[in-house]
């Protein structure tokens, strides 16, 4: 019988492991909405419930995790509201547990930024601003660079050999993707490595916790070397003139911290369409872990992949558009 790495950890072992990090646990433990990675809400004795986050097996490194922690660290430090690890007595942030490697968080409260608010834009460009103008004060090490390679061509690679596409749209498949492939390697060969910075990564409205006006970032997950513009894009949608307002928006807020490049603007629909393939690619990728089948059911039937195929034939058509403009 196959078993997956996460099997084995139950509630035992997640109130075993904060407690050998020093934390006394009052037997509460709440299973929160993540699937990379574990992550639980964990009750405390005579004190503040703590988030655990049980870094997935074999994903990062060491070396990788605690490179992101002290992005983190080095973000607090600059008074800008990241969710960052708890360091112990000695300093450590990432802590062992049997076979698992896990961080502890400050719990913190809060709901998704509204979109479609101006303010709420404005107040978001500012703080990836304030994001940026730290991440690019020195680069990663040992964190991955954005690439087109690994983001799109590889996860495209990924599924076409694995045999996640069915047998009456592979054709379809195999050659829509080629086309974005071609064009997104074109698009994103203009991008200038040396300039890429330290970013979130993953800036989706999902990894914002928004309370008083301020806007929260969480889950540095996924930070990497990358053009800024990977952190702006995922707050445009609509038409494209409701994307060209908000734009506006988010680069009035950034622009007061962060200077940003408007040639990178030509770079939007590409990271849209090599988001798009490798989401597809990490559902495949994951389908073993138990959590996948059970919350994606509407994943690898032929319904998801002929939509999926409808997207991308979108996508074509987007990267053929006039690049948005600052106003």
């Amino acid at each position: 019988m196959n078993t997956h790495p996460y099997d084995r950890l139950g509630p035992d072992l997640v109130i075993a492991a904060v407690e050998s990090a020093g934390y006394p646990c009052d037997a509460r433990l709440l299973a929160l909405n993540s699937y990379e990675n574990r992550v639980y809400q964990v009750g405390i004795e005579d004190g503040e419930p703590l988030i655990a986050k049980f870094y997935r097996p074999g994903r990062w490194d060491d070396a990788q995790i605690l490179e992101e922690h002290s992005f983190s660290q080095e973000l607090v430090e600059a008074d800008i509201s990241v969710v960052a690890p708890i360091a112990d007595a000695q300093g450590q942030t990432l802590h062992r547990h049997e076979d698992f490697r896990f961080a502890l968080f400050p719990r913190r409260g809060g709901y998704p930024p509204e979109l479609d608010n101006p303010d709420n834009l404005l107040v978001l460009g500012r703080t990836l601003g304030r994001i940026h103008a730290v991440g690019a004060a020195q680069p990663f090490r040992q964190r991955h660079t954005l690439s087109a390679q690994t983001m799109l061509s590889d996860s495209r690679d990924y599924l076409l050999r694995e045999g996640f596409i069915p047998l009456a749209l592979e054709e379809a498949y195999a050659t829509l993707s080629a086309d974005l492939e071609r064009q997104v390697q074109t698009l994103f060969a203009e991008a200038d490595a040396q300039q890429f910075i330290r970013v979130h990564g993953d800036c989706h409205v999902g990894n914002i916790l928004w309370r008083d006006d301020t806007a929260h970032f969480v889950d540095l997950d996924d930070c990497c070397m990358a053009p800024a513009v990977q952190d702006l894009w995922m707050f445009l949608s609509g038409e494209r003139h409701e994307r060209q307002l908000q734009l506006s928006e988010v680069i009035e807020g950034y622009a007061e911290f962060m200077d940003f490049a408007p040639r990178q603007l030509r770079w939007v629909e590409a990271l849209r369409t090599m988001r798009l393939v490798h989401y597809a690619a990490w559902l495949a990728r994951r389908w073993e872990d138990p959590a996948f089948p059970r919350s994606f059911t509407w994943f690898n039937t032929e319904r998801y992949w002929a939509d999926h195929i409808l997207e991308l034939r979108e996508q074509l058509a987007a990267l053929q558009e006039e690049p948005l403009a600052l106003l």
